[in-house]
């Protein structure tokens, strides 16, 4: 599944920006604080959809019983 790499390959570069920023010396405690906090709200969004792909990839739906979201609605 492309996506799947994509989304590890974007998981990778955060890494890299938030460590570069880590080694930064010459910036402020806070500088760094400001530009960190999108990046890990990013990551967040890119784990936890990595890892509902991967259990979609793991776990298909069936095409008798759906995906099984209808049964937690509340209409």
């Amino acid at each position: 599944m492309k996506a799947l790499q994509h989304i590890e390959t974007a998981l990778k570069e955060i890494d890299e920006e938030v460590n570069a920023l880590l080694m930064d010396t010459k910036m402020s405690l806070t500088d760094k604080d400001e530009k960190m906090l999108p990046l890990v709200q990013q990551k967040r969004v890119l784990t936890q959809t990595l890892e509902d792909l991967t259990y979609l990839r793991d776990n298909p739906p069936t095409q008798q019983g759906g995906c099984g979201m209808a049964r937690h609605r509340q209409e």
